[in-house]
C-alpha cells in the first residue's frame, strides 16, 4: 500500500482522535467528522496499542470456523455405517442417541459426505473392502443385507434370449383417451431374440383382446416363418391371469403348448424390454402423429401405427443384445438358422409359476 493512500485513509481517524482532546467532547467531534461514538472507542484502542499504524484499514473478513461434531460423535457415526449400512441418517440418528452419543440427522449425512459414505450403495462398497483389508467376520446385520443385495441382483439379471421364439414377452399399454374415439389401450408382443415387435390396437384391456392379438398376429407369424413359439412372459394383470378352466387366454396358450411365465413383481429388468419399446413408440410414434392429424375412428390410428411398425421392424436399425446394428425383421431371419433342427420335447411350464425353469431340453 503507498503512502498516499495510508494517508489518505489515517487522515480522518487522526483528525477526529485530534478533535475530541481539542472539544473535549467525544459527542460533538463525532458528530462534525461523521463516526459514531463506537468508531472512536475503536479507533482509540487501536491507536493507543499500535499508533498511527494500527489505524489503517484492516479487514473485517474473518475465517468461518467449520461446525464439525467431536471427533469420538465422527467416528461413531463411520463404525455405525459399516455396522448397519442400510440405515438412513434418522435411524442412525436415533441409534447412536440411545448410546448416548448426541448428533443429529443432517449432522449424520455430513460425516457421511466427508467419508464418502452419503448412499447405500457407496456404504456397501466401502463395508466389503473393509472386510478384504480388514479380514473381520461379518455380523449378523451385515449378512442380513448382503443377502438381500444378492437377492436383488438375481432378480435383476437378464432376461434368458437365445434364438427367436424362446421367449416372447406381451403388455399392455395405455396409449390415451382420443375424443371421440374414447381409450385406446396398445397389446404389445415382442420376441426377446430379435426385438421384434408385434402390436394392436384396442378400446379396452381384457382376456379377449390379449387373447386376439395372439390368434391375429402373433401365431400366424409364427407358423408362417416355421418358428415355434416356446413360452410368452406377462405381468399379473387379470387379462393374461384367472382361473385355468375360465380364462380364455390361458386356456389358449395351454392349447398351442406355449409355457407361461409371470414377471417378477418390482422387478423392472424383467420387463424392460416392453417398456423401452412403448417409450420409443410414444416420442417417435404416437407424438408425432397425434400433432400431425385428427383421427376419427380408432381403424384410422391402426392403419398409421402399421406403417410405423413396418419402419421400425424391417427399416429402423436396433442395437439390442443381438441387434448389432440390425434391423429387427434382419435379426429374426438370421436368428432362424439357430431354431432349424431342434425338437423341443416336455416344455411346459404351470401357469402361476413366477420365474421360467432353469433348463430346457433340447435335442438336436
Amino acid at each position: 500500500m503507498n503512502q498516499q493512500l495510508e494517508a489518505k485513509i489515517i487522515k480522518p481517524k487522526l483528525g477526529l482522535l485530534k478533535l475530541v482532546k481539542q472539544f473535549n467532547n467525544v459527542q460533538k467531534a463525532c458528530e462534525i467528522m461523521g463516526y459514531s461514538r463506537d468508531s472512536y472507542y475503536r479507533f482509540k484502542k487501536l491507536h493507543d496499542q499500535g499508533g498511527e499504524a494500527a489505524l489503517l484499514e484492516i479487514s473485517r473478513k474473518k475465517p468461518i470456523k467449520k461446525n464439525r461434531v467431536k471427533p469420538y460423535v465422527e467416528q461413531a457415526v463411520v463404525d455405525m455405517a459399516y455396522k448397519y449400512p442400510s440405515y438412513g441418517q434418522h435411524k442412525v440418528a436415533n441409534e447412536l442417541k440411545l448410546q448416548g452419543v448426541t448428533v443429529s440427522a443432517s449432522g449424520v449425512r455430513s460425516i457421511w459426505l466427508r467419508h464418502n459414505l452419503e448412499c447405500f450403495k457407496k456404504r456397501l462398497s466401502a463395508l466389503e473392502k473393509k472386510i478384504k483389508q480388514d479380514g473381520s467376520a461379518l455380523t449378523k446385520p451385515q449378512l442380513q443385507t448382503l443377502e438381500k443385495i444378492t437377492k436383488r441382483k438375481k432378480a435383476c439379471e437378464e432376461v434368458d434370449m437365445h434364438y427367436p421364439g424362446y421367449l416372447g414377452i406381451q403388455d399392455t399399454y395405455y396409449v390415451g383417451c382420443i375424443k371421440g374415439i374414447g381409450k385406446i389401450y396398445q397389446q404389445t408382443f415382442i420376441d426377446t431374440y430379435s426385438r421384434l415387435a408385434i402390436v394392436k390396437l384396442y378400446a379396452d384391456k381384457n382376456a379377449q383382446v390379449t387373447d386376439d392379438l395372439l390368434k391375429d398376429r402373433v401365431i400366424p407369424l409364427f407358423d408362417k416363418q416355421n418358428v415355434p413359439l416356446l413360452r410368452i412372459q406377462t405381468d399379473g394383470g387379470t387379462e393374461y391371469w384367472g382361473k385355468k378352466e375360465t380364462h380364455i387366454y390361458q386356456h389358449y396358450l395351454k392349447l398351442k403348448g406355449i409355457g407361461h411365465t409371470k414377471a417378477k413383481t418390482y422387478s423392472p429388468q424383467t420387463n424392460k424390454i416392453c417398456e423401452r419399446f412403448h417409450k420409443t413408440m410414444k416420442k417417435e410414434c404416437y407424438d408425432v402423429m397425434f400433432r400431425s392429424k385428427i383421427y376419427q375412428s380408432l381403424y384410422e390410428i391402426q392403419q398409421d401405427v402399421d406403417c410405423w411398425m413396418t419402419f421400425y421392424n424391417k427399416e429402423r436399425p436396433h442395437s439390442g443384445k443381438h441387434g448389432y446394428g440390425k434391423t429387427p425383421w434382419q435379426s429374426w431371419m438370421d436368428g432362424r438358422v439357430l431354431t432349424k433342427g431342434r425338437q423341443f420335447d416336455h416344455f411346459f411350464v404351470p401357469s402361476g409359476s413366477q420365474s421360467p425353469p432353469s433348463s430346457i431340453l433340447v435335442k438336436p
